[in-house]
């Protein structure tokens, strides 16, 4: 029996891989993961009253693009936190940002650009999904690296006009995964000027954005505004698993252009998963709150101080400026992920599962991606032992 070729180079996922290079080796201490960034801060208390109250809708099949009130609350997050106008028109509910972030390149990819196989651009490092799509799709994923000379964002300016011209689709994650960078009005409106040149779609993934230090990271929806960018050029991804500690709830959100959404609003007709109604409405009534936000996001200014104090005497340390990632540097990141487990019990990812390697080497290669997501307490016991066992024997 014969199989798809496309997917035949593509490495095992991060935690598989994760799990096969530890699992066979005793930790050294109690197990502590700093792995995976699922939130474990608690989510709003009255989300079990909202869902016990819609119990009933589960037995409809739930609006597919998203119900009405969900949408318009969607809108008006939008409206609050960046002073922009996106009608419900031009905004669907998603499964997860995953699903978003997969299915709209299926939407929206051209099958040729410039008479030759399409480009998808992503940072390197990057969340996976991005490559799974440009593969899905038949185009040549193309890895740029997002490392310290450019301010832990991709430089895509940088690239040869034969592959920007080939380009149809430009993922960008801000603030980044894993490095915390923030993408900058400046920056926005750099790369919104390099897609109407080149005649690409930026993919913006922003579902960090509500964990920052100071100041609120800029979203590219203001830039489009500021710039009178056509709202087709770009493609937003946002996401309540981060901003408000649900990552159960599956509840997202894609916003563009009338046209963009439609045609993902068509293909989600065919294929897609809508979320069930019930957590709709919870969806609903969380993007419509920010006293828990608040809340949160004071939970993890406090796990910055608690890093900047820990690792601050580290080279090369560089606290994030949003997220609750930290990147780490190393000399390599499957040894020191394997040296840490081994002799502390402490569980975090190498970098290179997150990035592929490039003729300037593997720009993940250098560090480890430890996730601040667990209990205060915890997260300061994993960086005592990290700075002990990687850092203070050097």
């Amino acid at each position: 029996m014969e199989y798809p070729e496309r997917f035949s180079n593509l490495p095992a996922y991060a935690f598989p891989r994760l799990r096969s290079l530890l699992d066979p080796v005793e930790p050294g201490g109690e197990p502590l993961a700093m792995t995976i960034g699922e939130p474990q801060h608690p989510f709003p208390d009255w989300v079990g009253d909202i869902l016990s109250a819609s119990l009933s809708g589960f037995g409809n099949y739930p609006p597919n693009d998203g119900s009405p009130e969900l949408l318009a609350a969607i809108s008006g997050w939008l409206q609050r936190r960046y002073s922009v106008t996106v009608t419900p028109d031009r905004v669907m509910a998603l499964n997860g940002t995953r699903e978003g972030l997969y299915n709209a390149a299926m939407a929206l990819c051209r099958e040729s650009k410039a008479g030759k196989q399409p480009v998808v651009l992503t940072p390197n490092p990057f969340y996976q999904v991005y490559a799974v799509a440009a593969l899905s799709v038949g185009a040549e994923p193309v890895f740029v690296p997002a490392t310290g000379e450019s301010g832990h964002l991709p430089d895509f300016a940088g690239l040869d006009s034969e592959t920007l011209d080939r380009t149809a689709i430009a993922y960008i994650c801000s603030p980044a995964n894993p490095q915390g960078a923030i993408a900058s009005r400046e920056y926005w409106a750099a790369l919104l000027a390099l897609a109407e040149k080149h005649d690409f779609r930026i993919f913006a993934d922003e579902c960090y954005s509500e964990i920052y230090r100071d100041a609120p990271p800029p979203g590219i929806l203001e830039s489009v505004a500021d710039t009178g960018t056509d709202p087709e050029r770009v493609v937003v991804f946002h996401s309540l698993s981060k901003r408000s500690n649900l990552p159960g709830l599956r509840s997202g959100f894609v916003a563009s252009g009338p046209e963009n959404i439609r045609r993902i609003r068509q293909l989600r007709a065919y294929a897609g998963a809508p979320l069930p109604l019930p957590l709709q409405r919870v969806a609903e009534w969380v993007w419509s709150d920010e006293t828990h936000v608040d809340e949160n996001r004071a939970l993890y200014r406090e796990k910055y101080a608690l890093a900047d104090d820990i690792l601050g005497g580290v080279p090369g340390y560089q606290g994030p400026e949003a997220g609750f990632f930290l990147w780490l540097p190393v000399a390599d990141s499957e040894a020191a992920a394997l040296k840490l487990w081994s002799e502390t019990g402490v569980r975090v990812l190498p970098g290179k599962y997150l990035s592929r390697p490039g003729t300037a080497g593997d720009p993940g290669d250098g560090f480890i991606r430890v996730a601040m997501v667990a209990p205060k307490q915890d997260v300061q016991r994993g960086l005592t032992r990290i700075r002990a066992c990687l850092y203070d024997r050097a």
